[in-house]
This record gives structure tokens, C-alpha cells and sequence, in this order.
């Protein structure tokens, strides 16, 4: 079982994540943050990673802090999970509609941290969330999962949909990337022996 807990507390958050790449999908969620619960319920669910995230910040200035360094504890555990990576698929993508809205993310757990990012809200928050913070959030993880993830929402009028099609394919290609294919046998997938930067 790939599994990792990390704990990151700062003066201006107190964050622990556990996850399990090999799980079914169960979340337990506690930010503060109803809809970023909302959004990492995607990726336990479609990735099927257990995830069970606590987090206490200063929600009283706004929620900037905790969403970002909640990617930052959460790529960092997934960089303890995932080992040397030997055997895995390395690559995922997915396609995810939802409604009018569709979004593509491809991921390349390469050891070396890259996120292109395109995603035109049509509004500049979902109830109190502010949407910018979803960039803050793939920032703080492929800065400390050592990814490159390129996220690109093709279409969309609902800023929800829009959002929750790109948590969707972000979970789903994780599950890809981090699947054992029995043809490499325990092979590194790369030409260079190494998946570190």
C-alpha cells in the first residue's frame, strides 16, 4: 500500500493529509473551506485515493493561506506515497464534461515540477470562493509532488461545472499516472534510469 501522512503547520496553518493511492475513493475533509472539501472530494472519488485532510487556518483574513498550502502538504505526501515509481504508468490524462463544460488534464509524474494552466472562469468566485485560488492550489502541489500537469478547461458557462470538470480529470488522471502496468515489471519508466529532477 502506497500510503503517506504529512503534517505542515505554519503561523498561519495547521494542515495534516493522509492519502492511499491504492483505495477506493473514501474522503473525510475538513478545511473550512466548503467548497475546496467539495473540489478534493473529486479526486478521492475519481482517483479512488483515499484522502483524509484537516485543516485549520486563518480563515479570518481569507482562505488564500489554507488553499495554498493545502497543495503544498498534499503534493508532498503524494511525492512519499508514490516511492521510486518503478512500475507505474507515469503518464494520465483524462477528458471530463460535465454539462456544457469540459476539461482536459494531462499529468507526467517526471520528477521535475511544471504546471500550464488555463482555465477562463466566467466568474471570479463560486458562492465565497475565490476561483483565482485554484491556481494557488496546482501550484503548491506541483511544486511539492515534483509533476508537470497541464490543466486546460476547453469550454464552460458555469464556473461550478468548470471547476469541478477540471477536479474530476485531475483525479482521474492521477489514477492513470500512478497505476502499476504488469508489462514494465518493476522498470523504472524512463529512458534515463531516474524519475527525480
Amino acid at each position: 500500500m502506497r500510503t503517506a501522512t504529512v503534517t505542515r503547520n505554519t503561523s498561519e496553518t495547521q494542515i495534516t493529509v493522509s492519502l492511499n493511492l491504492d483505495g477506493s475513493g473514501i474522503g473525510r475533509f475538513d478545511t473550512g473551506v466548503p467548497f475546496l472539501d467539495h473540489m478534493l472530494d473529486q479526486i478521492a472519488r475519481h482517483g479512488l485515493i483515499d484522502l483524509d485532510i484537516h485543516a485549520v487556518g486563518d480563515l479570518h483574513i481569507d482562505a488564500h493561506h489554507t488553499v495554498e498550502d493545502l497543495g503544498i502538504t498534499l503534493g508532498q505526501a503524494f511525492a512519499r506515497a508514490i516511492g521510486d515509481k518503478k512500475g507505474i504508468r507515469r503518464y494520465g490524462h483524462a477528458y471530463v464534461p460535465l454539462d456544457e463544460a469540459l476539461s482536459r488534464v494531462v499529468i507526467d509524474l517526471s520528477g521535475r515540477p511544471g504546471l500550464v494552466y488555463n482555465i477562463e472562469f466566467t466568474r471570479a468566485s463560486i458562492g465565497s470562493f475565490d476561483v483565482d485560488l485554484f491556481s494557488e492550489f496546482f501550484h503548491g502541489f506541483v511544486n511539492h509532488s515534483m509533476v508537470t500537469l497541464h490543466i486546460d478547461n476547453l469550454r464552460g458557462i458555469n464556473s461550478h461545472h468548470q471547476a469541478e470538470t477540471v477536479f474530476k480529470a485531475f483525479g482521474r488522471a492521477l489514477r492513470m499516472a500512478v497505476e502499476f502496468d504488469e508489462r514494465m515489471a518493476g522498470q523504472m519508466p524512463s529512458t534515463k534510469g531516474t524519475l527525480t529532477a
